[in-house]
């Protein structure tokens, strides 16, 4: 177990993984198991798509991103992930444990590397991990499937539409506050910048919704739902 302090012992705690274990519970688990800290510089390349996954890497500091690439060359963001969440855990076993995106140091970042073998005698010896273990994985293939369902919208309105109505179902309000910017969602749409700018502003325009800032009122929830058909 080589450089787990303290400090990556309480980023560890509050793991999908390792919910409900107590620090001293899991430096115990962690002993012997080959555990290390390794860094990547800002824009350096974690994982690429297609590499077999070896390790369990856990996110200490930090934050990367996934991203596809097509056949065409155009990048499609999936997602940004910071500390305390694990990289690709699905794909730790099974045929075809290979990382499916390409995964990229977003600033400085520092992970906790476990390697695959010795994360199965760590869920041999604790069944809350393993609990842990299952449930994060089930909860990842929703995500997936939540992901391919809004990649299928052919329209810039209809992913933008999915996107408003799933922060809106998250907070249970028609007033949210956008966590992304233009740019950012253009990156997850997977379309340019300028399209996105132009969806929000026909939404505007047609009273669906009102934009002021990063603070977005839904004042036509119906239309909105219409657009994902």
């Amino acid at each position: 177990m080589e450089n787990i302090t303290e400090e990556v012992l309480s980023v560890l705690s509050a793991c999908p993984l390792f919910l409900g274990l107590k620090e001293e519970e899991l430096s115990n688990l962690l002993i012997g198991s080959s555990a290390r800290i390794r860094s990547f510089s800002q824009g350096e390349l974690v994982a690429q798509a297609g590499d077999e996954v070896f390790f369990l890497h856990i996110m200490i500091l930090g934050s990367v991103k996934g991203e596809m690439v097509d056949f065409a060359g155009k990048v499609i963001k999936i997602e940004d992930i910071v500390p305390p969440r694990p990289l690709a855990p699905a794909f730790l076993f099974g045929n075809q444990n290979r990382y499916p995106v390409n995964i990229t140091a977003s600033e400085e970042v520092k992970i906790l590397s476990i390697p695959a073998d010795a994360f199965l005698k760590i869920m041999q010896r604790s069944e809350r991990v393993l609990r842990n273990f299952v449930n994060n994985v089930s909860s990842r293939g929703q995500f997936l499937s939540n992901k391919i369902k809004f990649l299928s919208f052919t329209t810039i309105k209809g992913k933008l539409a999915q996107y408003l109505l799933d922060l809106a179902g998250k907070t249970d309000t028609d007033r949210i506050i956008m966590p992304h910017s233009q740019s950012q969602l253009s990156e997850l749409f997977g379309v340019a910048r300028p399209s996105v700018g132009r969806a929000v502003s026909e939404l505007n325009h047609d009273g669906i919704i009102s934009t002021d800032g990063k603070q977005v009122i839904l004042l036509d929830k119906a239309s909105l739902s219409a657009l994902l058909k």
